[in-house]
């Protein structure tokens, strides 16, 4: 019998630890439960190391968000920690670094919006979390089989912020397009975080320059900062910048990786 790998990713024990137990009692499943967003990956990197990799990721919604009334039963990490990320973060990072693992995401309450997200972030699957055992085998079964599990009730929900979401990106894209090959260059800079000086050097230009094309770009995608042009760029699909790679005496040096 092919046997089912799965881990729980719940910062609240008492109900990992159950959900773990439930899911043991399955002759075809090996479950263990993770608290935070770090541990859950290095759970992933080690078993992936062990040639033993999870299967599917079951996460929480609402990872690292204080219960009502209190903290959460488990720590929560830093935000300096890496990969110190709430539910639906995790899920992208997973999708990322580990494409082979399904997760499905477990929810206190329906929510389109949050769903959608998850969807986009490359979860297979929503479930509450008072759903049944049998329920909640199924969609772990279903996922493995590349089929995507949502609750009825949230599926019209669901498609009206996913259309909305492609709007925006449409919106987003015509207006990048609108960029020179040049603005288009100092958009990407500024993406990768780059502020003037470092984008004038990387580009070869005087800051005066820069500071043209710069407001350029603010204008014509209809924005007032660059934090709101790079968001758009973002939902436009424009990636950052490459760092620049310099080689003096031997030595190799990363130019233009941080803000100037």
């Amino acid at each position: 019998m092919a046997r089912i790998r799965v881990l729980v990713v719940d910062d609240h024990r008492i109900f990992a630890e159950s959900l773990a137990a439930a899911l043991a009692a399955e002759p075809d499943v090996d479950v263990a439960a993770a608290g935070s967003g770090p541990a859950a990956l290095r759970a992933l990197e080690r078993a992936a190391a062990e040639a033993r990799p999870y299967d599917v990721i079951l996460v929480d919604a609402e990872l690292g968000v204080p219960a009502p009334g209190g903290a959460p039963v488990l720590p929560v990490p830093r935000p300096e920690e890496p990969g110190a990320v709430d539910g639906i973060s995790l899920v992208a990072q997973v999708r990322a670094a580990r494409p082979g693992v399904r997760s499905v995401v477990l929810a206190e309450k329906d929510d389109p919006r949050c769903a959608a997200r998850a969807l986009q972030a490359g979860a297979s699957g929503w479930v509450a979390k008072d759903c049944s055992l049998q329920r909640l085998l199924t969609v772990i079964r279903g996922v493995l089989r590349d089929e995507t599990h949502l609750p009825p009730a949230l599926l019209t929900g669901v498609l009206r912020e996913l259309t909305t979401a492609r709007k925006h990106r449409t919106e987003s894209e015509q207006l990048v397009e609108s960029l020179t090959p040049r603005e288009r260059e100092v958009l990407r800079c500024m993406v990768a975080g780059l502020g003037r000086k470092a984008v004038a050097e990387r580009l070869f230009l005087s800051p005066h320059t820069v500071r043209t094309h710069m407001q350029n770009v603010l204008g014509k995608l209809g924005v007032h900062s660059t934090l709101a042009a790079v968001a758009l760029a973002r939902r436009a699909g424009v990636g950052p910048a490459e760092p620049v790679t310099v080689r003096l005496a031997g030595d190799v040096v990363e130019r233009g990786s941080q803000l100037a």
